[in-house]
C-alpha cells in the first residue's frame, strides 16, 4: 500500500461521526479504531477530532487533512491501477532477437494476420551480435531478455542449447554463390556444377541433416571438396564472397551480404526452421506461437 492504511480509518471515523460506528463498518473493534486514530494524530502531531458527549467533530487541522486524505487515497489508488495496466502492457511484448543469420522477416510479412489473431501482442525487435559466444549465452536464456529468435534447429541443438523450438517448416538448403562466379547466371544447381569447387558446410555436428548432406556428397560426389567451417557468422559470408567458393545456405540468409546469390539445388536436403523459446515460455509467448502456427500452417 502506498499510503497509511490510519488514513482510511480516519475517514470512515469523520464519516460516521463516532469510533463505534466505524468500527461496525470496518468490521474491527472500537478499541482497534481509537488506537489508529490516536496513533495518527501522534505521529502527524495534530488533533484531528474534538471528542464530546455528542460525539466527534474535526478540528480545523482535520477538515484540511481530510480533503488530502481522500484526493491521497484516491491517486495512490489510481497509480497503482495505471501501473498494473502498465505491466499488463509490458507483459503483452514479444521481444524477438535478430541478426544477420537470425532474421525475422518472415513473421513481419505475417504479422498483419498474426495481429488478427492477437492483437493485444505488441513485438520488439531486438538486435544482437551473432558470436558464438552471444548466441549459445541468448539461447540458453530465452524468456530473460529475448523471447524468440528465429532459426535452424534440431533435437540435439536444442538439447545444446537448453531451449525448445516451434518447427514452422522445413527450408530447403541452398547454395551461395559469388554474383561474379559463372554459376550465378543459373536459375537452378545440378549437383554436378559443384564439380571442382570448395563447398563451404558447417562443422559437423550443428545438424543432423547437414551432416547426412555432407556424408551422401562425400560418398557418392567426391568430386565436390567440402570445407569446414566453425560458426555461421559476417565473416563465413565474406570469406564465400572473397574467395569465389560455394557455400552452404537457405532463403532465409540470402539477403545477409549483398554480393552472394543463393540458388537452389537439385537435392531434397532440407533444415528444420522455426522459433527458438525458452522451454516454459510464458502464456503471452505461447499465445503467439499458436497464433503463428495457426498462420504459418494456411
Amino acid at each position: 500500500m502506498m499510503y497509511n492504511p490510519q488514513l482510511e480509518t480516519f475517514l470512515r471515523v469523520a464519516d460516521c461521526g463516532s469510533f463505534n460506528k466505524a468500527a461496525e463498518e470496518l468490521y474491527i473493534s472500537p478499541p482497534a479504531v481509537i488506537k489508529q486514530i490516536n496513533l495518527l494524530e501522534s505521529s502527524l502531531n495534530l488533533q484531528l477530532f474534538i471528542r464530546t458527549h455528542r460525539g466527534l467533530q474535526l478540528t480545523e487541522a482535520g477538515k484540511s487533512m481530510y480533503h488530502d486524505a481522500k484526493y491521497v487515497i484516491q491517486y495512490c489508488q489510481e497509480s497503482v491501477g495505471r501501473a498494473k495496466n502498465a505491466m499488463q502492457k509490458e507483459d503483452s511484448v514479444i521481444r524477438i532477437g535478430t541478426s544477420p543469420m537470425t532474421p525475422g522477416h518472415f513473421l513481419m510479412n505475417l504479422w498483419g494476420e498474426i495481429h488478427e489473431i492477437c492483437p493485444e501482442i505488441k513485438l520488439q525487435l531486438v538486435p544482437f551480435e551473432n558470436t558464438l559466444e552471444n548466441a549459445r549465452e541468448i539461447l540458453r536464456n530465452l524468456g530473460t531478455h529475448i523471447d524468440l529468435v528465429c532459426g535452424a534447429f534440431d533435437d540435439a541443438a536444442l538439447e545444446n542449447w537448453k531451449c525448445d523450438g516451434c518447427m514452422l517448416s522445413h527450408a530447403p538448403l541452398r547454395c551461395a554463390v559469388s554474383i561474379y562466379n559463372p554459376l550465378a547466371q543459373k536459375d537452378r544447381l545440378q549437383i554436378s556444377d559443384l564439380y571442382g569447387q570448395n563447398f563451404m558446410v558447417i562443422r559437423r555436428g550443428w545438424n543432423e541433416n547437414v551432416d547426412k548432406m555432407r556424408d551422401d556428397l562425400s560418398s557418392q560426389h567426391p568430386q565436390i571438396h567440402i570445407v569446414d567451417f566453425d560458426f555461421l557468422n559476417l565473416n563465413v559470408f565474406n570469406q564465400c564472397e572473397n574467395s569465389n567458393d560455394l557455400m552452404m545456405c537457405i532463403d532465409e540468409w540470402a539477403n545477409v551480404h549483398p554480393l552472394l546469390k543463393v540458388l537452389p539445388v537439385e537435392w531434397e536436403y532440407a533444415l528444420p526452421f522455426g522459433l527458438l523459446h525458452a522451454p516454459q515460455p510464458t502464456p503471452v509467448v505461447e499465445r503467439f506461437l499458436r497464433a503463428v502456427e495457426q498462420v504459418y500452417g494456411k
